[in-house]
């Protein structure tokens, strides 16, 4: 995807923990350029025998190591298939599959969730629902399907998920008298989050209460995965039917962002990383990668709440790395046996404690210690099983996926850039018109990235 931020320290420890929710380091604009027929591919089905390649993305340590036992242990659990797997530097895979022609791709990559439909547009990637078990298919998680389906067409299936909510500090809401949201259903009314801010700012020595992760940056991947939900929850919608004006800058999603630019003020820098840990701030907007600091930091005053609700209830966002069979495959049978594999639940267990990432399966869910119901990430949970896809965004679900569209990486591009300049004071309404225009004016120019 686009780029997070400078190479600083806290934009190294950004890709280093959130760079496994999100991909949120790899150059999606990369993608913009590149041509496709947008017609559909179709791996061969093979002998189901013999050696598969596969592609994956450099992590975390504990990630790569994940990953490299699943192959060890699937390669010694029978005979029939061996599985070769290279490791590509995280800054670098995007490019690299981008760069590569199909016919040089592997027979099983990973690839993050919004670049799918650009893959898929230029032949990179083929369905895999001829390839992986019913069984397979029917444990991941509505969510995850959402991620990864084209027209009734399934190209890939994620390990694990995503999803963002508000850290919240215990003790200084308690000192402050704020009162706050038990579940998704009772989220705070985006009057009330005003309301808590001000309460909790009066309390505070230098009135900035609230951590956005400003740090590492809003002209990024960041800035449209963590404040789309703002657009979503006002009732717009980055694309709808294929077109951003209208959807974009409508006049709730105007009045939405106009109230996002007046926090400001409210908000840490950030710039050391520490802003929530260190209890400088008693609010934290942010995803599931940071629970491992916080909760070691705060412990029993950590308490996880769902983002405010701008009129169309809360949302987030979700989707994450995922994986897919190689257009050009001559072995899709092989490959659809290694994927079942790697989805099951020791595989997917293996990966989600390595990564603290909810798991995109309904089995490794429900064991999951963090992520089971009565654990501490439970609302993450319940908020991915009320899926609402890319398109039917209604009041009543709650995770978004981003547009699965091959111009993804233009909305994101013009989306975070409008918001950035939102943030800095720009005009609301004008920022969000030229961002929708941008958008649109691709989209025609590329026959709306019909995929066929």
């Amino acid at each position: 995807m686009s780029s997070t931020s400078p190479n600083s320290p806290a934009g190294r420890r950004y890709r280093r923990t959130a760079a496994t929710g999100l991909a949120l380091a790899l150059p999606l604009a990369a993608l913009a350029a590149c041509g496709g027929s947008g017609q559909d591919s179709a791996a061969s089905a093979g002998s189901g025998k013999g050696t598969i390649s596969v592609w994956a993305h450099q992590g975390q340590k504990s990630e790569d190591t994940a990953l490299q036992n699943a192959v060890k242990s699937f390669n010694s659990s029978q005979s029939k298939i061996k599985v070769e797997l290279k490791l590509i530097p995280g800054d670098d895979y995007t490019k690299t599959i981008t760069a590569t022609d199909a016919s040089q791709l592997p027979d099983v990559m990973e690839f993050d969730g919004p670049t799918m439909a650009n893959f898929v547009y230029n032949k990179k990637l083929a369905p895999i629902d001829s390839y992986v078990s019913a069984k397979t298919m029917s444990n991941a998680t509505d969510a995850s399907k959402a991620q990864g389906e084209i027209d009734g067409k399934h190209y890939g299936l994620g390990m694990y998920d995503s999803g963002l909510g508000i850290y919240a500090n215990k003790k200084l809401l308690d000192a402050a008298g704020v009162k706050y949201p038990k579940s998704a259903s009772e989220s705070w009314t985006v009057g009330e989050f005003d309301k808590a801010l001000k309460v909790l700012k009066a309390k505070d020595s230098d009135g900035k209460v609230l951590d956005i992760q400003e740090n590492n940056g809003l002209s990024n991947e960041w800035g449209t995965y963590g404040f789309s939900p703002i657009v979503w929850s006002a009732g717009g919608s980055l694309l709808k039917n294929g077109k951003a004006e209208g959807a974009l800058d409508s006049a709730s999603v105007v009045s939405a962002l106009k109230t996002f630019q007046s926090w400001k003020s409210d908000v840490d820098p950030n710039t050391d990383g520490n802003a929530f840990a260190k209890g400088r701030v008693a609010l934290s907007w942010v995803g599931h990668w940071m629970y491992p600091t916080y909760s070691k930091a705060l412990g029993n005053d950590l308490v996880v709440l769902p983002l405010p609700d701008f009129g169309n209830g809360t949302k987030t966002g979700q989707g994450s790395w995922a994986w897919g069979i190689g257009a050009d495959s001559k072995n899709g049978k092989a490959a659809g046996a290694f994927l079942d594999y790697l989805l099951n639940d020791t595989n997917v267990g293996a990966m989600t404690t390595a990564n603290g990432a909810p798991p995109a399966t309904r089995t490794a869910l429900a064991k999951s210690s963090l992520y089971k119901k009565g654990g501490p990430l439970e609302r993450f949970a319940d908020q991915l099983d009320k899926p609402c896809g890319d398109s039917d965004i209604t009041k009543s679900c709650v995770a978004v996926t981003r547009p699965v569209t091959a111009g993804y990486p233009t909305v994101t591009a013009k989306f975070s850039e409008a918001l950035n300049s939102i943030y800095g004071g720009a005009d609301v309404k004008s920022a969000l018109q030229k961002a929708a225009r941008s958008i649109d004016q691709d989209f025609s120019d590329n026959d709306g990235y019909q995929i066929q």
